[in-house]
């Protein structure tokens, strides 16, 4: 059985946050690991983004939602323990 996630494991974005529900498989089905801004029909939407880069991309979303530069650092500091980075 999969573990249900709590956040997105590209992004870190809590997945009930989601205004899609989640990403989505190529058959349209919910994708339960990752986010609608990260994964669509099966696939990454930034298959090639390295992980400091993506680090770098939420900080900017989250700066633009108004949260505080530090604590856009406190959010992504264990962006490196999500599953689409271990390897």
């Amino acid at each position: 059985m999969k573990k249900p996630y709590k956040n997105c494991q590209s992004c870190g974005m809590p997945l009930k946050k989601d205004e899609h529900g989640g990403g989505t498989e190529s058959d349209g089905s919910i994708n339960q690991m990752y986010c609608s801004h990260c994964f669509r029909n099966g696939t990454f939407t930034h298959p090639e983004i390295t992980m400091p880069e993506m680090k770098a991309l939420v900080k900017g979303k989250l700066k633009e939602f108004g949260i505080p530069g530090f604590m856009t650092g406190l959010f992504t500091n264990n962006m490196h323990k999500l599953e689409r980075w271990k390897n």
